[in-house]
């Protein structure tokens, strides 16, 4: 038997690799060529772009590889603090040249393709969005990681590795269809999997008590197995050696084939346990309108949760033995509820496999966690009913039940005789069907509650979560949200990151508050010339592609007016129609009026089971097909609707538009990340009084964005007061009951009569939650403003160039900063490669 290399072979062995950390173009060369014949067997006759893609892919990866090992390596060295971050969703965008970019060698890659006859940026469109999250929570969560490894913290984000990601959308006749996203097809050279660190998760069986010398011991057993199987991503820092992980779980069966069932002809029952357990990581967010799906969403968030807390206690456990230290070498984040259960899962671990006391585990799992809120709709809270608890977790079941018991205590210790208070406070919702409150699961088993902007905070302390803030007021911070510049301006818009660079030098990529320095150029006309040209390029660009995805031709000199994000009715996209609706119609009634010709640009899914959200894509695409069709209006008025939204394609409507609609109903939208994207990229927002618009406003100033509309109080206020009803904006404003008139008589849907009925139903005949109506004039009024200042070209350019310069506070290293500082206390560590 061969005996294994010593330590000092193999690290001479191991060494030559070493090579491929080089970053010039002759190794670049070598090893695409390498990877090209020995990855895929393919030479220069035979490859196609796509192999050509994933050969450059693997040969850069493997100047991501040493860095990778290294920083595991110094990590585990230094026993250090680690932040895990968990969170369902991660919505990277393509990998490839965000990873060129942040290891510094974008010239040495495009030279060594040019001297092959190869153009890297034909490649890059081979490459695919991860198909891992959905909207802002995802793409919040990916600025996160990217920010954590380039200011050097030890980090792991865990997730799931979803085999169809959310949905592909497309669109048929207006209306939205929903297709797998199959992102995998084709392979991920980024992804690895890690077959060593499988995890086995239980559901369902019973619960065991049984009393020894030591006391009571409690058995979860008789339960059902499902393999989590981990893949990991690296996540390059900026400007430095770190490469952090992403652990993603994907769902396996213990047993996948059943030969006996087989031999019988049982063949749909011979791998049936693989179904049921590969079910579980098939798609983000199955479906929760019927049982089955909501029960799977359940399975969902325990499966990710054990894995990823398994694993995290399989690291500790290899340096440590006494568990009272475990906070000390873990700050675990919970984005949102979905890992909520994290929490009982800890006790679980701690009681019943490693016999911690109760007082003491709660102790460290309390100390160990935070909690960041992401919604102020309570309708929006998660809550799972007791049922789901009994029969797949009922020892998690007794654990939340003994945290509520000694909360409640605590509670009616603090505010005798309030049982009204009890009741509210309670983890458990006593109203048939019971359930499981779980964002109170997660401030009562954290240290830490967090809300992601200023006002949003203010509003879980003084309502929604008024309760918690008043037993511990302590437990609650802000943490403005933020976006990560290297992804969001240097590799979307290269044209203004180089005309900045070219200004102020290039540190600002690190450190956006350095754009302040900008400001100056307001004043120096060449400055503001090449900022206008760059804008016209990126708008050329996004008319091109909007021609090939939709067949509609845009004037790229337009006002482009852009609002892309998902489609729910509080973020308004019915308002911005409506007032589509009133442009038309002036445009109509008024040849004399000319304003500069604009493009409005939406974008967005709407989720599979929201049948509102999906009728409100009809009608835009039911407008968009009238008024673009309409030869008396002829360029002056266009609307267009791009499928599939996504990362990419928002690298690319970001850097072009003119205006960000940012219209949210206040106090609904928590922060809100696109909003900082397009002020980052010189676009102007006109938004309301919600969510991070109104820290925006305060750091660019109110003559350099439109605001509107009612505030949040005014929002409950309008709630209420049946004087204030929608009816009544329809009956006194003529320009409301025309808008309203042509859409709800099937002006734009004649071959579908009726189909807005429901839109009508809830706008105009009960009290529309998301007041519509009652902020219609004062939106109205704010966008006939932008049209005016758009007429001269370098005021809108001054307070173009404003917005860049003043939103470095909304960088997502300043958001990390804040979190490490207040609740995290994890030490950087330079890596040395």
């Amino acid at each position: 038997m061969t005996a294994p290399p010593t330590s000092r072979t193999f690290d001479f062995l191991a060494s030559t690799p070493h090579q491929r950390a080089k970053l010039n173009a002759e190794s670049l060369k070598r090893d695409f060529a390498a990877h090209l014949r020995y990855s895929l067997s393919k030479d220069r006759f035979t490859a196609t772009r796509r192999d050509q893609y994933v050969a450059l892919a693997l040969a850069v990866r493997d100047r991501v590889v040493e860095r990778w090992i290294k920083t595991q390596q110094t990590h585990h060295e230094a026993d250090a603090k680690r932040i895990y971050y968990l969170s369902l969703e991660y919505l990277m965008g393509r990998a490839l040249h965000n990873n060129i970019i942040n290891l510094g060698f974008e010239e040495v890659v495009r030279d060594a393709l040019d001297e092959l006859g190869i153009s890297l940026y034909d490649l890059l469109g081979h490459g695919v969005d991860a198909g891992l999250g959905n909207g802002g929570l995802g793409r919040l969560a990916a600025c996160f990681l990217d920010s954590m490894a380039t200011m050097e913290l030890p980090a792991f984000g865990y997730g799931l590795c979803y085999d169809y990601g959310i949905f592909t959308q497309s669109i048929q006749e207006g209306r939205q269809f929903e297709k797998p996203d199959d992102w995998l097809r084709s392979g991920n050279p980024w992804m690895v999997e890690r077959p060593e660190y499988r995890v086995e998760v239980h559901f369902g069986g019973r619960v065991e008590t049984a009393h020894g010398h030591s006391g009571m011991r409690v058995r979860w057993v008789d339960t059902d197995t499902v393999i989590g199987l981990p893949h990991d991503v690296p996540i390059v820092g900026y400007g430095c050696n770190t490469v952090n992980n992403l652990r993603l779980w994907s769902a396996k069966a213990r047993d996948d084939f059943d030969f006996h069932d087989f031999n019988r002809g049982d063949y749909f029952g011979a791998v049936e346990e693989k179904n049921r357990a590969e079910s579980i990581t098939k798609v983000l967010y199955p479906n929760d309108n019927n049982y089955e799906g909501k029960a799977l969403r359940f399975r969902q968030q325990y499966f990710f949760v054990s894995c990823s807390l398994q694993d995290i206690f399989r690291r500790f456990v290899v340096d440590n033995d006494r568990f009272d230290v475990f906070p000390e070498r873990a700050a675990i984040q919970l984005n949102d509820t979905h890992p909520a259960l994290a929490v009982p899962e800890l006790m679980h671990i701690l009681v019943d496999q490693h016999q911690v006391d109760w007082e003491e585990a709660w102790e460290i799992t309390r100390a160990s966690t935070g909690y960041t809120n992401h919604t102020l709709m309570p309708e929006a809270l998660e809550r799972w009913p007791i049922e789901f608890f009994e029969t797949f977790l009922p020892r998690h079941l007794q654990i939340v039940h003994e945290i509520n018991r000694r909360f409640l205590r605590c509670v009616q210790t603090r505010f005798p005789f309030d049982r009204e208070r009890v009741r509210r406070m309670s983890l458990i919702d006593e109203t048939e069907p019971r359930s499981v409150r779980m964002a109170h699961l997660s401030i009562v088993g954290t240290k830490s509650t967090n809300g992601v902007a200023a006002l949003h905070t203010h509003l879980l302390q003084t309502h929604l979560f008024r309760d918690f803030f008043e037993l511990d007021p302590e437990k609650f911070n802000s943490k403005t949200n933020g976006i990560t510049p290297r992804r969001w301006l240097l590799l979307s818009n290269p044209g203004l990151s180089e005309l900045i660079s070219d200004r102020i030098g290039t540190e600002w990529v690190t450190n956006l508050d350095l754009l302040r320095q900008i400001e100056s150029a307001t004043d120096d006309s060449e400055f503001r010339a090449a900022f206008r040209g760059i804008k016209a390029a990126n708008k050329a660009r996004l008319s091109d592609l909007i021609r090939q995805a939709t067949g509609t031709c845009v004037p790229s000199d337009a006002v482009f007016d852009v609002q892309v994000k998902r489609l729910h009715e509080y973020k308004r996209q019915l308002l911005n129609l409506l007032h589509i609706i009133h442009l038309y119609l002036r445009m109509k009634q008024d040849r004399s009026w000319s304003p500069p010709p604009r493009v409005f640009v939406f974008a967005g899914k709407a989720a599979p089971g929201y049948a509102m959200a999906k009728l409100i894509i009809k009608a835009i695409h039911c407008v968009a097909d009238v008024v673009n069709h309409d030869d008396t209006i002829g360029e002056k008025l266009r609307v267009v609707f791009l499928p599939n939204y996504g990362v990419s394609l928002a690298q690319v409507i970001i850097p072009a538009a003119d205006i960000s609609q940012q219209i949210s109903t206040a106090g609904m939208e928590a922060s809100g990340t696109g909003n900082m994207k397009f002020a980052l990229n010189g676009a102007l927002t006109i938004g309301t009084l919600d969510g991070a618009n109104i820290e925006i406003r305060e750091e660019v100033g109110d003559d350099n964005i439109f605001t509107f509309g009612h505030t949040a109080d005014q929002v409950e206020m309008l709630r209420v007061d049946p004087e204030r009803h929608p009816r009544t904006f329809y009956e006194t404003d003529d320009g409301i009951r025309q808008i309203c008139d042509l859409l709800f008589d099937d002006f734009f849907n004649r071959d579908e009569p009726g189909i807005f009925r429901s839109i009508q139903d809830r706008i105009l005949n009960s009290l529309d939650p998301y007041v519509h109506l009652a902020d219609f004039a004062a939106y109205r009024d704010a966008m006939q403003r932008t049209y005016e200042q758009y007429e001269d070209p370098d005021g809108w350019t001054r307070s173009a160039i404003l917005n860049v310069a003043r939103v470095g506070k909304f960088s997502s290293d300043r958001t990390i900063k804040e979190y490490n500082d207040d609740i995290w206390h994890v030490k950087p560590i330079p890596i040395k490669v």
